[in-house]
């Protein structure tokens, strides 16, 4: 399943991550490196396993950790309406 943000949702990378703005309340979420490499994977059509391995090459993360950390960043994602699986 891909990642989706919703029609009224903007997501504009900056030099420190990303900033997403919700167009309908006008509250606006910056993401840092992690959080905007791992919404430019899904939302290109990386799956979240994809995500997962992307996030724990090369480095020390366990891939239980880094799929529990993409789960509560999607999850959370949803819950402030902003995106959802497709």
């Amino acid at each position: 399943m891909a990642f989706r943000l919703h029609r009224h949702v903007t997501a504009v990378t900056t030099d420190t991550g990303m900033v997403i703005l919700d167009e309908r309340t006008g509250g606006y979420f910056e993401l840092n490196g992690t959080g905007s490499a791992t919404l430019t994977a899904l939302l290109n059509g990386a799956s979240q396993e994809e995500a997962v391995h992307r996030l724990t090459a090369g480095t020390d993360a366990t891939p239980a950790q880094a799929a529990a950390d993409v789960n509560a960043f999607l999850a959370d994602l949803a819950r402030r309406g902003l995106g959802s699986l497709a």
